[in-house]
């Protein structure tokens, strides 16, 4: 069977499993995930597609994310697609649709819920963010180096492409928040340019005149959220022949009075608490900090809440011109490929050592649901062990304080994304977590007798 049906049976299977097409109320995914909505959780046979072969791991959140990994998580979602594009009881705005909410409660908590919809917005920029990342920090690299002279046209454009993202991210953050909360898209757009307009800096307000991006995303996000709400109650009271004049116009108004009379101001005082809090902990905290950000970061990649913290680094880059949380957090996935290699070494057991061998390239490139969901968390101790290589791995990081000047995939990709003297010392943090969470592993994390059931149980 060639890949192109191997892709496409996968997703004939889950949707079966699913419920079926008149089951699924929305559906979109990450980099290794297939995220999806159904209407009735009971028709979801979530054993049934843990089994399928091709599919990693199942995380049951407010949404259903099913981990296939990289490449292949986008040929099934296309496929997915389509076949529910194809099938005439499939309706995205159906009634499924407008009763996202009430879908089953279980697991939920207010806080969760919130960093899932902060998710949303994100994840669709991920793959921009990693490409537009990569290609600044190899460019700063290149140049640094003196390979490259930066007034060059090859360097000028270089450094265009990587850098356009990054001045515009307002945008598309807006669109996504507009997307999530309901509202227009295209306002949603408006309300990041409300923020990074620079004409804005002829405005004064209470004798002071606005400084354009103030607030950053965090301004974006509350302007973009503030607009979906305001042009939804407009719509209520305008009549459907006058809607697309008045109710755009009254919601950007509205918006815009309110963006630079409080949520660049507020967006701006929570970012700078954020960055403060933050870089006091680990100017404070030191190694401690380190340790305990790099040992907890693996339990939230489980939860698929990582992605929340997207705009926090992306206020630290800008309020400080770098983020140090990044290269910390990043020592997650070095622990756990560590504590893969240590299972790899000591089992016997051929199918075991495929799935290592199979999730190690991703694992080392920064992608660890491979080997989270395949490997270690059915083990369950070398979760455990993995996680305490990261920590040694981000007490080193935050001792020197490795710091990225973007936001880019972890593992050995970061590396051109940290600050450019500061790239031997993160490769030295990163083998140092591979060594602690491979010692932790063999000495303490691992028996080949769990690997007897591990067998059975993925059979």
């Amino acid at each position: 069977m060639s890949h192109q049906k191997k892709y496409q049976q996968l997703a004939k299977d889950i949707l079966s499993l699913c419920g079926g097409s008149e089951n699924i109320s929305s559906h979109t995914h990450c980099m290794t995930r297939l995220r999806i909505t159904p209407i009735d959780d009971e028709k979801v046979q979530i054993t049934a597609i843990k089994e399928l072969d091709g599919v990693i791991g199942v995380v049951e959140a407010e949404t259903l994310q099913i981990i296939l990994g990289t490449g292949v998580v986008n040929q099934v979602s296309s496929a997915f697609d389509h076949l529910l594009k194809a099938s005439s009881s499939y309706d995205l705005n159906n009634e499924a649709q407008k009763n996202k909410q009430a879908i089953s409660q279980k697991n939920r908590t207010p806080f969760k819920l919130f960093l899932r919809r902060i998710a949303s917005i994100f994840i669709p920029i991920i793959p921009a963010l990693v490409a537009s990342g990569l290609i600044t920090g190899i460019t700063k690299a290149i140049v640094q180096a003196g390979w490259l002279d930066e007034k060059s046209q090859a360097a000028i454009i270089l450094t265009v492409i990587g850098s356009g993202l990054f001045a515009y991210l307002g945008i598309l953050v807006g669109t996504n928040a507009a997307k999530e909360f309901g509202g227009s898209p295209a306002l949603g757009a408006l309300a990041g340019i409300l923020i990074i307009n620079p004409a804005s800096a002829d405005i004064m307000l209470f004798g002071t005149n606005i400084l354009p991006g103030r607030g950053g995303l965090i301004g974006v996000l509350l302007a973009a959220i503030f607009m979906a709400f305001v042009e939804t109650r407009i719509r209520r009271f305008v009549p459907q022949s006058l809607d697309i004049i008045v109710t755009p116009t009254i919601t950007l108004l509205i918006t815009g009075i309110f963006t630079y009379v409080v949520f660049m101001p507020v967006g701006g005082f929570i970012s700078d608490a954020i960055t403060s809090g933050l870089t006091y902990l680990l100017n404070i905290g030191g190694i401690f900090a380190g340790f305990v950000l790099g040992a907890t970061f693996l339990p939230l990649v489980v939860t698929g809440l990582h992605q929340g913290l997207t705009p926090i680094h992306m206020e630290l880059i800008n309020s400080i011109g770098d983020d140090p949380l990044l290269p910390i957090l990043a020592m997650g996935g070095a622990g756990q490929v560590g504590a893969a290699f240590a299972i790899y070494m000591k089992t016997k057991k051929k199918k075991l050592k495929r799935a290592i061998a199979g999730g190690l390239p991703s694992g080392m490139l920064g992608i660890g649901e491979p080997l989270i969901f395949g490997v270690t968390l059915p083990l369950g101790r070398p979760f455990l062990t993995a996680c305490l290589g990261a920590g040694i791995g981000g007490a080193f990081q935050a001792y020197f304080q490795i710091a990225t000047k973007a936001i880019g995939v972890s593992g050995l990709p970061l590396t051109f994304i940290v600050h450019t003297h500061q790239m031997l010392l993160y490769l030295i943090g990163l083998f140092i977590a591979y060594v602690a969470g491979f010692i932790f592993t063999y000495l303490f994390g691992f028996h080949d007798d769990m690997a007897v059931e591990f067998e059975e149980t993925n059979q």
